[in-house]
């Protein structure tokens, strides 16, 4: 199993420079002991104008089947001679992969302590890989390679070339060359898709996987056009892992495009305790307990649904669940949506829910997808009622409108329900200190006269109607916990019920879609 790594250079950024990139001296021939055999790296060529670094592995297949005791990759006990003459002494594969980590994994990190400059530089990169399995042929090689930067020649290597009427093997000749990339950036690539490329691994695939495949793909597997593929291979096809690593993928891109940082998205809060409430003045639950005002806040909102008529419910920003299990337990609402950027509260949501012991009926009303609420998803159109409860105060102002637009402006459904904290009751809670707010994520909080005023001029401009109600005690002073709005389509000429475009809101589209058109040629300039 071979694969070799050359650049060129200059005098004065010599091409010998790859050995202290792979910390590998051009002047040794080194051997290092693997998990699955004997990684030689050597130099057949190395000065200032050009260097190659080779990585020999020399697979015992024997001792591989031994460890393995007959498990993994042609280990099955009808398949015993499969098991020692195979492919994988002479063609790249996971077991080439796991080499790269082993012997190049300050490389693959991109750590040079003597050179600390080297690393983030690009450089000319020619990689040669003489035998690479390839399931989809040298076509599916070069959509995983060339979206990366590579320029790809992939050659099929011929079953027998004394004979080509017998035709090509699932095997190619690899060259990829780049001058846009820097050594790491090719490893990672090469660290994931030898094995995609292969379609099969010598191990047992676990959880840690997904961690290796994200750190590997930092940067780049988010937003290539094969991610599925990629994912779903890399992960031996194993269905939940590849949930698990599409969700962390999609935060990562929403992370990207909103350009900020993960952990910020990925924000699942507790629920608020607010029993706060109870001293402020609630009604009493069961056996005298006061009823938080999240419960009522939940009670509100169901009963505004039913007076709407509403069947089909999105629930934007639902948390780890617990409006969507409150809809459940009432038959009218026969389709159920929860969405949430949060991949960690989708989690929360699922285990509350009881998904994976839930009925097929009952599992067939209620939908959990991940997503965020400042982007268009058309997906989302055509439903009867959308809540946002407690959701656009833990947003930035300057997005607000990102949001509206993709609610009232996009999906449009019939019903539309907006709560979020009163301010003004603020100096109510006896332990919250003056000026402060509520939850320590909130962006802002608005008194009545802002929410009101907000919540008009997105009824304008979208073909709304809009009425408000109290949650929680109406104090005579400063007005009740929370305030609600409650958004009612209007049908005008030219728009009935069903949610077509008005003529504020089509022009507020064209202005998006001019805006995104000139944020394109921003970026490509």
């Amino acid at each position: 199993m071979f694969l070799t790594i050359t650049t060129t250079g200059t005098a004065e950024r010599p091409a010998t420079d790859l050995g202290f990139l792979l910390h590998k001296h051009p002047d040794k021939a080194q051997a290092f002991s693997t998990s699955c055999g004997t990684a030689h790296v050597l130099y057949p060529e190395a000065d200032d104008q050009r260097c190659t670094a080779a990585l020999l592995l020399e697979v015992d297949p024997v001792a591989l089947v031994r460890r393995g005791k007959g498990k993994g990759r042609g280990g099955a006990p009808d398949a015993a001679l499969a098991q020692y003459v195979n492919d994988r002494p002479y063609a790249a594969s996971s077991l080439l992969a796991v080499a790269l980590s082993s012997v190049f994994s300050s490389a693959l990190r991109g750590v040079c302590h003597a050179r600390p400059e080297l690393p983030g530089q690009a450089r000319p990169l020619r990689i040669a890989v003489p035998a690479l399995p390839a399931r989809g042929g040298p076509g599916l090689v070069r959509r995983l390679f060339e979206p990366l930067g590579w320029t790809v020649t992939a050659e099929p290597v011929p079953l027998d070339e004394e004979f080509p009427e017998w035709g090509d093997s699932r095997y190619v000749r690899l060259e990829l060359e780049s001058d846009s990339l820097t050594l790491a950036e090719a490893l990672r690539h090469l660290y994931v898709l030898l094995p995609v490329l292969d379609d099969a691994k010598h191990y047992w695939v676990t959880s840690e996987e997904v961690d290796k495949l994200l750190r590997a793909g930092e940067g780049w597997l988010s937003g290539h056009p094969e991610q599925n593929l990629i994912t779903s291979r890399y992960l031996a096809r194993r269905w939940s892992l590849t949930r698990q690593a599409k969700e962390r993928l999609e935060l990562v891109r929403l992370a990207e495009a909103d350009d900020s940082e993960v952990d910020e998205l990925d924000n699942a809060v507790a629920p608020e305790a607010e029993t706060e409430a109870g001293a402020a003045g609630t009604g009493d639950g069961a056996e005298g307990k006061p009823v938080s005002l999240a419960a009522q806040r939940r009670d509100a909102i169901v009963t505004a649904l039913r007076e709407s008529g509403a069947a089909r419910v999105l629930d934007l920003g639902c948390g780890e669940g617990q409006l969507v299990q409150e809809l459940l337990k009432d038959t009218r609402f026969t389709e159920i949506v929860g969405v949430d950027v949060s991949v960690r509260a989708l989690t929360i949501a699922a285990r509350r829910l009881k998904l994976d012991r839930m009925g097929e009926r009952q599992a067939a009303r209620v939908t959990l997808r991940q997503g965020s609420l400042v982007y268009t998803d058309k997906q989302l159109k055509g439903y009867d009622a959308a809540v946002l409860s407690e959701v656009i105060e833990h947003l930035d102002l300057p997005r607000l409108p990102a949001l509206e637009y993709a609610v009232f402006g996009t999906a449009r459904p019939r019903t539309v329900l907006v709560t979020t904290p009163n301010a003004e009751y603020n100096v109510r809670w006896e332990t919250l200190p003056a000026g402060h707010v509520r939850h320590r994520d909130h962006r802002f909080e608005w008194t009545r006269a802002q929410f009101g005023q907000w919540a008009h001029s997105v009824a304008e401009r979208h073909g709304y109607d809009v009425g408000f109600r109290p949650v929680g005690p109406d104090d005579p002073e400063v007005g009740p916990p929370t305030q609600m709005a409650v958004f009612t389509l209007r049908a005008t000429r030219g728009e009935g019920a069903s949610g077509h475009e008005s003529r504020n809101t089509r022009n507020n589209r064209r202005r998006d879609e001019c805006g995104n058109e000139d944020e394109k040629e921003a970026t490509a300039a």
